[in-house]
């Protein structure tokens, strides 16, 4: 009677813990899945497009152009008139003198038209400026988006990992109570498993952090909840790529940092030829109303033969031209400043074209070698890795192997997946980084064979 009772209590208790580890490993499972929701998640597209509206840096780049658009309105309207005005009473007699008179500029020799395309130089700049921003920002939203979707894969292996082991732990444990085995690899068991949890626990902080600078990145509150979605994005081969020249002449032609410098070295040519043409001859058009009272203290006969003070009233109206010589000044100083920040304009244009050639280089080579160590991985490595481990297995649990033997078949199984995991994320970053130097999104692989059908 004592020993029934003593197997159904021991049963119970196993039961119960059975029931903490099934508990324990929906809670993991739950985690996981909270951070990556493939079909309700956001994609890496819809990221950078959160990211282009909410990001506070880029919202205030986009001001600048604003304000040289309001500085180009400015530059292109006309001078004002200037209006002029005094008067003039004696103090010891009635003698007074008053003057109005208007002064219109003329800005010759086009200064209005060369400050205007100086304000319109200017706007391009700051568009081009803004565009680049928003490449870096798109290239850095995928960038972190890659990193999160890497440790949020490797806390999804662990959960399976940390079942797996919880398993082998039972299955040792009753091994042990059957005197199939020696309690030694019961504490073995339990020290890996406790191992499997502490790293389930670090890939679920690398995930959390990598997920909250991924908000930062893309403007949104720490507290406000966000689930990736998508799945890995899948490598190009290499020669469903455009030709290397192909590609270097679309970033040529589109990348935003390059239009940012070709439009400085368009600025400083305008305000070159500004200063120029203001340099040179100048005037301005006036006109003068004058009315003067003037007399002596004196009296003499009128027209009518009466005695009448000795005053009158003058009317007088002046009107002419007023020139600027440059004769002093053709500001050379600011024509030779302008022809400097022109040459270095130019200077840094072409090596920033240099520097575009080798980064599409090494991005391309980057992108390759990724490419195979990816397929590497995916045919050589995992499958072969996978069916070691089942086998260890099952002969572990038929007691052909020790549970040393599992534990080292396991520690290099979750080695390979972690490496694999760390590939599927460089060849990720690879195609990012070589879209970030191309200046514009590479073809998808199902886009690029029809193209390669249709010819």
């Amino acid at each position: 009677m004592q020993t029934w009772f003593f197997k159904f209590t021991a049963s119970a208790v196993l039961l119960l813990l059975a029931g903490c580890v099934c508990a324990q490993d929906n809670a993991s499972v739950s985690a996981s899945r909270r951070l990556v929701d493939p079909a309700r998640g956001l994609t890496a597209k819809a990221l950078v497009r959160y990211a282009l509206a909410h990001n506070g840096e880029l919202l205030a780049a986009r001001q600048m152009i604003a304000e040289a658009t309001g500085r180009w309105q400015q530059a292109a309207l006309k001078a004002n008139p200037m209006l002029e005005t005094s008067g003039t009473q004696a103090a010891n007699s009635p003698d007074n003198y008053q003057m109005i008179g208007v002064e219109l500029p003329l800005e010759l020799g086009g200064r209005r038209s060369a400050r205007a395309l100086v304000g319109a130089r200017e706007v391009e700049l700051r568009n081009a400026e803004v565009r680049e921003f928003e490449r870096k920002l798109t290239a850095e939203v995928r960038m972190k988006y890659a990193e999160a979707l890497a440790f949020a894969r490797n806390l999804n292996f662990a959960d399976e990992t940390l079942r797996l082991t919880r398993d082998s732990l039972r299955l040792t444990q009753a091994r042990v109570e059957s005197g199939k085995s020696a309690p030694l690899e019961s504490s073995t068991m339990q020290v890996e498993t406790q191992r499997a949890e502490v790293g389930r626990l670090n890939f679920e902080s690398q995930a959390e952090v990598a997920l909250l600078a991924l908000k930062q990145v893309i403007g949104m509150p720490p507290e406000e909840t966000l689930t990736l979605g998508g799945e890995w994005l899948p490598m190009v081969d290499d020669s469903l790529l455009p030709p290397q020249a192909d590609l270097l002449r679309t970033a040529l032609a589109s990348r935003p940092d390059l239009a940012v410098l070709r439009a400085a070295e368009a600025l400083a040519g305008a305000q070159i030829e500004q200063a120029r043409r203001e340099g040179r001859i100048d005037a301005s058009l006036f006109a003068n109303y004058q009315r003067m009272s003037f007399g002596y203290d004196v009296r003499g006969f009128n027209a009518a033969g009466q005695l009448a003070p000795v005053t009158g009233v003058f009317h007088m109206l002046t009107f002419g031209a007023r020139f600027t010589l440059p004769t002093r000044n053709k500001n050379e100083g600011l024509i030779a400043a302008a022809v400097a920040t022109a040459e270095a304009a130019r200077l840094r244009r072409e090596f920033a074209e240099l520097a575009t050639r080798n980064e599409l280089m090494a991005a391309r080579v980057r992108l390759d070698k990724a490419r195979v160590a990816l397929a590497i991985y995916r045919d050589q490595v995992r499958e072969p890795a996978q069916r070691n481990l089942d086998l260890v297995r099952r002969t572990y649990a038929t007691g052909y192997r020790t549970a040393l033997d599992y534990l080292f078949e396991q520690r290099r199984y979750i080695e390979i997946e972690t490496g694999y995991t760390d590939a599927l994320k460089a060849g990720l970053l690879a195609r990012i980084e070589l879209e970030r130097v191309v200046g514009a999104p590479l073809p998808a692989a199902d886009q690029l064979k029809a193209e390669k059908e249709q010819q």
